[in-house]
């Protein structure tokens, strides 16, 4: 009961820490662009929101709920044949699953901070039309 509690603190945690930080991209430092760092950070924000007015910013969660459902399916499978050659398909599977569940959650969690490539694509085209060059995301 205790350890079951723990880990569901640890997961609100991280569901916490990962909703809260977001990445943004990082330009190039040339001289012109040194000059206008407030310039610079004003374009970000502006390209930011015309991809989102866009419609191109995916829903973090859905993203871990994919991930989730798509991990337990793929490790119900794997438990399930393990369990045949063993002996017990559906003890398998249901390990399987749980495991697969929780491999797909977790890395979902740690992958939903990322930006969606066709929004981090419409950011970059963007700053680069304004003369921004933009070196990666962090």
């Amino acid at each position: 009961m205790r350890a079951g509690l723990v880990l569901c603190l640890c997961l609100y945690s991280l569901l916490l820490l990962g909703g809260c930080a977001s990445q943004r991209p990082v330009l190039y430092p040339s001289n012109a662009q040194a000059e206008r760092s407030a310039t610079a950070e004003q374009a970000v924000d502006h390209c930011m929101r015309m991809a989102e007015a866009a419609d191109l910013k995916n829903d973090p969660s859905l993203r871990v709920a994919e991930k989730t459902v798509e991990d337990g399916a793929v490790g119900a499978v794997t438990g399930a044949a393990v369990g045949a050659v063993t002996g017990n398909a559906g003890r398998g599977a249901a390990a399987g699953a749980a495991g697969g569940s929780a491999h797909g959650f977790m890395r979902g969690m740690f992958r939903a901070r990322e930006p969606d490539p066709l929004f981090k694509a419409y950011v970059d085209r963007c700053l680069h039309e304004r003369g921004f060059d933009v070196i990666g995301w962090r």
